[in-house]
């Protein structure tokens, strides 16, 4: 399989998804607490709504989701703290494993992922294999992209359920008036598999990522305050180096 020739077809079909303005029903909203500062340091919290939206999929009988927040990081930074291992593995609540299986160059790679089970125990843990890209735009917007692929090395064993993400990906894009902070914007479209009925997932999918991205916001915050803390008095320390 040409992993790159796919990487590039996926990455494309996001960025279509983001251009795709019509047809979507919100199903879900939460607000995201942040902190901003104000005259001599000052600070004071406000609020950004977190939204999930849905739109029959076009790859699959099902949905495709949509969820939209604010995250108080740049665009690079953040899509580099939602992707790499060492950043991943240590916020995110779903997953139980997210390792790289291989690397096809600096920004593509086939990624395993165990979920936690959900829904109260109701849906049992899945794993996924995916071929994950990650292209920078101008503007500094970053779209990382991924879909399902069979992997000969990983192949399903009868521990869990192999699940299958249809195209989907994350847009981040820098907030205008705030530079600092970033609009993420999430594109899911999975098959559980298994026997799971439709209507369960479509109960238990928009909570999912509402608590996917506090947690994004909330690894943020602990990776920043244990940074801060790490740094000699009088240095700053960024989340992570500059790609």
């Amino acid at each position: 399989m040409d992993f790159k020739k796919l990487a590039d077809e996926v990455s494309q079909e996001v960025l279509a998804f983001s251009r795709d303005t019509s047809g979507w029903k919100v199903t879900k909203t939460s607000f995201l607490h942040l902190t901003a500062n104000l005259f001599c340091g000052f600070l004071f919290p406000f609020e950004k709504k977190i939204t999930v939206s849905w739109k029959p999929s076009r790859n699959y009988d099902g949905h495709l989701y949509r969820a939209e927040g604010i995250i108080p990081e740049t665009p690079a930074k953040l899509i580099q703290f939602m992707c790499l291992p060492e950043f991943r593995s240590k916020w995110d609540k779903s997953l139980n494993t997210y390792r790289i299986l291989h690397r096809i160059d600096l920004d593509t790679f086939i990624l395993h992922t165990i979920t936690n089970s959900f829904a109260m125990g109701s849906i049992a843990p899945r794993d996924f294999v995916d071929l994950v890209h990650i292209k920078y735009y101008e503007g500094d917007k970053v779209i990382v992209s991924s879909v399902s692929v069979e992997y000969p090395q990983c192949p399903p064993t009868s521990s869990y359920i192999r699940g299958y993400n249809n195209p989907c990906g994350y847009v981040c894009s820098p907030l205008p008036e705030n530079p600092g902070h970033s609009k993420l914007v999430m594109y899911v479209q999975p098959e559980l598999r298994g026997n799971l009925s439709r209507a369960v997932v479509e109960a238990t999918m928009p909570t999912n990522l509402l608590n996917l991205i506090h947690d994004a916001k909330d690894g943020i915050k602990a990776q920043k305050a244990h940074a801060a803390q790490s740094s000699p008095k009088g240095h700053s320390s960024s989340l992570l180096p500059k790609k």
